[in-house]
């Protein structure tokens, strides 16, 4: 069981405030851990709410502590999407990871990002005192491909007439220039797109390594790990990372139409955050693999 969760707002180094969302096991039960929800960008993270939601309920009531938070200019944080920065996301990200650990000192601390949530959490990674561990949902390898996708909404409709092009360049050099380009919606800002443009999803340096667990969601009867994916974990693996990779069957909910599950998701993260660690003798150099699940 997991007691309803908290909403406070919590004030930042700015002059701002962030909503956080403390989910926590019930009354007198064990804590096994504190996990902080880093989210994606975008329309990705609105889209992903749900699935934060349903699975910080769920390790909630298997025994974590687990923290969401909106960063600067998204949902119910000070300021607004176009005053965003990338530096300012990897600040909230230490802050409230910071915070957990006070909560819970001497408890193993996760950093749980979605898309490129990992690449926010892998760079806040550094900044956080103490030994940590990472779980990522579907990552993005490169920051620069989200920008790229994201972009080219901007042009979608000039996109087939060959007018496209023309658009996004002219909204590269007005980023460039130092100006603010709206897209889809959201005013973008020079700060944020650069930030995520140089954004790479890469082991922290100048800390110590933990457990990783890399899993994602596949709608194919039988999923298996994408190439790019099998080509980067062992990177994190001889930089001495423990790592768990793992595929479930299950729609991208982060870019649906409509808003779905996948619930397999919140299974796999359950199971790998409370197994215990084991080397799979079947790979190269004791890298930990748990495979792959429909």
């Amino acid at each position: 069981m997991a007691r309803a969760p908290e909403a406070f707002f919590q004030p930042d180094t700015r002059g701002g405030q962030r909503l956080w969302l403390y989910h926590t096991p019930s009354s007198g039960m064990p804590i096994r851990g504190a996990v902080l929800y880093v989210p994606p960008w975008a329309e990705e993270m609105n889209k992903g709410r749900r699935m934060a939601a349903l699975a910080s309920r769920a390790m909630a009531a298997a025994g974590w502590s687990v923290l969401q938070v909106d960063l600067l200019g998204c949902g119910d944080s000070s300021g607004d999407f176009g005053e965003a920065d990338w530096q300012a996301w990897i600040e909230d990200a230490v802050r409230a990871a910071q915070w957990l650990r006070e909560q819970h000192p001497g408890a193993p601390l996760w950093l749980w990002g979605l898309r490129a949530g990992a690449l926010l959490a892998s760079a806040a990674a550094p900044h956080i005192s103490g030994p940590l561990n990472l779980l990522f949902w579907q990552p993005a390898l490169q920051g620069k491909t989200l920008l790229q996708q994201f972009l080219r909404l901007k042009a979608a409709a000039q996109l087939a007439d060959g007018g496209g092009k023309a658009i996004l360049d002219a909204a590269r050099a007005d980023l460039a220039a130092g100006r603010p380009v709206e897209v889809a919606g959201y005013l973008l800002s020079p700060k944020l797109a650069q930030g995520l443009e140089a954004a790479t999803l890469a082991p922290p340096v100048d800390m110590p390594a933990g457990r990783l667990v890399w899993l994602e969601v596949s709608g194919q009867p039988e999923p298996a790990l994408p190439p790019a994916t099998q080509a980067a974990l062992p990177r994190w693996q001889t930089a001495g990372w423990r790592a768990t990779s793992q595929v479930v069957l299950g729609p991208p909910f982060w870019q649906t139409t409509e808003i779905e599950d996948a619930p397999s998701l919140v299974a796999a993260t359950l199971a790998a955050l409370g197994a215990d660690e084991h080397v799979d003798a079947t790979a190269p150099d004791g890298f930990f693999a748990a495979g792959t699940a429909a």
